[in-house]
């Protein structure tokens, strides 16, 4: 018969709690594990395209963006001009193909306006017209005054103007047309032989 000392017992207690522990131990680390996920979100952004052209004749547009810009054609007396005498010009504006945003247009005098001996004895006024109505004495009743100066060097009452994109992009936006007025000045101030030049300035600001 074996003897069990106290000495025995008490290390088969110290044995249990020890593999008590072990036990112990391997759940905590078991509860430790997790699952994980990931997800994502991406976005790519594009810029849109604006571009704005002008025609002398309505029909084909190009791009000026430099001054003096396309040259006006005027009345046929525009280089014989005599006092109180008035010549007439159109000129259309569009949004380009592809255009992406429509536009507000200012109209204003381009730094580089007013040369010229005549330069300050002729005025001048620019007007929005419909696309079929004409570019002559009767602007004033058909259309809308949009600049004015009492020579080619100031410029008053400027008025925006709305230009519509193209629907769909990939075409030109609705034109619209422009009347320039100008008249040459009295006796006094008017030389003969001499010449004014005017330089126009169209802005648009895409919405």
């Amino acid at each position: 018969m074996d003897t069990v000392t106290p000495t025995t017992r008490n290390r088969r207690k110290v044995l249990a709690v020890l593999a008590g522990g072990l036990v112990l131990g391997v759940g905590a680390a078991i509860t430790l594990a997790a699952w994980n996920d990931s997800e994502f979100a991406t976005g790519t952004f594009t810029a849109g395209s604006f571009n704005l052209q002008g025609s002398t004749d309505g029909t084909t547009f190009a791009d000026h963006s430099a001054a003096p810009g396309a040259g006006l054609t005027f009345s046929a007396n525009v280089g014989n001009l005599t006092p109180g005498d008035s010549v007439y010009a159109s000129y259309w504006v569009q949004l380009d193909k592809n255009t992406t945003s429509p536009a507000t247009v200012t109209p204003a005098l381009d730094a580089t306006s007013g040369t010229g001996v005549n330069a300050a004895a002729i005025s001048y006024k620019v007007y929005t017209v419909p696309s079929a109505t004409a570019c002559d004495v009767n602007v004033a009743t058909t259309g809308t005054l949009i600049l004015s100066g009492a020579n080619l060097s100031t410029a008053t009452g400027a008025t925006t103007f709305p230009l519509a994109k193209g629907t769909p992009p990939t075409t030109a936006g609705a034109a619209q047309k422009l009347c320039f007025v100008a008249t040459a000045g009295t006796q006094a101030v008017l030389q003969q032989g001499g010449a004014g030049t005017a330089v126009w300035k169209f802005t648009a600001t895409s919405n």
